[in-house]
């Protein structure tokens, strides 16, 4: 069964990047991959180009496995919540490299890229929204080849150009790079946990008149030895003081560390204890 999986799976791949492996598949393979697609389920007229601008010639697929949730009207603009989850992808045995957040309709469309290595393939995080949308999360997977699951999320607009709450009151300069942590356990089974992290950060895009990009750059949390259990590359449309939620198989039991830097160069250096 196994092998066939991996067959039939092989062939559809060939299906979708223009081959004739249609005539091949025997009764019902096509019907055990149809979580894979070359059609875009939201049919918008920006994605070709955007394939191309982001992927090149790199194959490109909507996978069902790729899990994106939100809400379907935000009525917070500065603040929407979304979950990404490529675990039924792992789950097929794909390994996991590199997961892209990208809103299409927004003046700055990618939001995240998310590299997970000693957590799950999953995230929860807000972002801002200028207007109703396709939010897009591509998963790129060990060989090349990138997995797309999407949503549309409507929305009033104008979640881009205007800024927070902290940059209006001048509150930031006093909680610049704070970091808060928390564990909540058994998440998933067994000795599994989710870490809850919180960077204060004003994450202004640069977009409101008088007030320059000023946004979060990158975030890795690694063990004592150095070794990275996850990277993250942010972009102006994280909301402010951003809040992500990472899922462990397996909870760490020794002191972890977080590092970061903004774009004026501020350091971010926080401890998370087991």
């Amino acid at each position: 069964m196994i092998c066939f999986k991996a067959w039939a799976r092989r062939m559809l791949q060939t299906l979708v990047l223009g081959g004739s492996a249609a005539a091949l598949l025997p009764a019902g393979a096509m019907a055990a991959t149809v979580a894979i697609s070359a059609t875009d389920p939201l049919a918008s007229v920006q994605w070709p180009a955007l394939q191309k601008d982001y992927f090149g010639s790199a194959a490109v697929s909507f996978d069902a496995r790729v899990k994106v949730s939100g809400p379907r009207f935000a009525d917070d603009a500065l603040n929407v919540p979304i979950a990404i989850d490529a675990t039924e992808l792992a789950a097929d045995g794909t390994r996991i490299v590199r997961m892209v957040v990208i809103v299409e309709r927004n003046p700055i469309r990618k939001v995240l890229e998310f590299e997970p290595r000693g957590v799950l393939p999953r995230l929860t995080f807000r972002f801002k929204l200028e207007q109703a949308s396709p939010v897009r999360v591509a998963v790129l997977d060990q060989h090349g080849a990138w997995h797309v699951g999407s949503v549309h999320i409507d929305a009033s607009g104008g979640g881009c150009t205007v800024s927070g709450a902290s940059r209006a009151d001048g509150s930031w300069s006093t909680t610049l790079n704070n970091v808060q942590t928390r564990y909540f356990r058994d998440i998933v089974g067994g000795n599994s946990a989710r870490l809850r992290l919180r960077i204060m950060h004003p994450m202004d895009t640069g977009l409101v008149a008088g007030i320059p990009a000023f946004y979060i750059e990158k975030v890795t949390l690694a063990t004592d030895s150095g070794q990275a259990l996850f990277q993250l590359a942010l972009y102006e449309p994280i909301s402010e003081n951003p809040t992500f939620s990472f899922d462990f198989g397996t909870k760490p039991t020794t002191m972890l560390r977080l590092t970061g830097t903004d774009n004026n160069g501020n350091r971010i250096l926080a401890e998370v204890s087991p």
